[in-house]
């Protein structure tokens, strides 16, 4: 039978006595509960798709609070995919950039922002949770520059004018990313050239 291992076996003199005092001075934390009803900033992790316990298909979009006393704070909202829910699913799918059935397959770009109105409610038995009453999008968040990616080649003597009329990340020519009234979204639908394009 394998020994059981101690504290002394993982843990170095110093380590031990450190994490000893901070067991000493912390506070256990509180179980989270569902959060407060109110309107709130946050962004969207991801979307996918999956199955309530009935067996219902729905679309859950994972949300993160990005402002105020609850930052980091995550809730869900679900999508329902039936023929009865398919009025408020197009509308809150639409919101997100997703126009097409097929487009339920294509991982959200990063970075949506959203301002939300959230509601806490009580079961039959008495048991609170969040529930989303609606949602509009507000912008788009640039993702944070990787601190590991490669610096950029030194400019080319005698560079050439890149073409205005074709901007790589689908805003309007010399506009920068999520400027302006209009989200880049849509970009991953179905073109000529192949069967998706994810991004914007």
């Amino acid at each position: 039978m394998r020994e059981r291992k101690k504290l002394c076996d993982i843990l170095h003199t110093s380590g031990r006595d450190s994490l000893k005092k901070a067991w000493d001075q912390t506070k256990a934390a509180a179980d989270l509960g569902p959060l407060p009803s109110a309107e709130y900033i946050a962004c969207v992790l991801h979307g996918t798709l999956a199955n309530a316990k009935t067996g219902t298909p729905c679309y859950k979009l994972t949300f993160q609070v990005l402002e105020g006393d609850h930052a980091g704070r995550r809730f869900w909202h679900d999508i329902w995919l039936t023929p009865a829910a398919m009025p408020m699913a197009k509308r809150d799918l639409a919101k997100i950039g997703i126009a097409d059935f097929d487009q339920l397959d294509i991982p959200l770009p990063p970075g949506i922002r959203c301002k939300v109105k959230l509601a806490l409610w009580r079961d039959d038995a008495g048991v609170e949770f969040n529930r989303v009453k609606s949602f509009e999008v507000v912008g788009i968040d640039t993702p944070a520059a990787d601190p590991f990616a490669p610096a950029d080649p030194a400019p080319d003597s005698s560079p050439s004018e890149p073409d205005a009329t074709i901007p790589s990340n689908g805003a309007a020519a010399g506009q920068k990313p999520c400027e302006g009234d209009a989200f880049p979204f849509g970009a991953n639908r179905p073109t000529d050239n192949g069967p998706y394009q994810e991004g914007f």
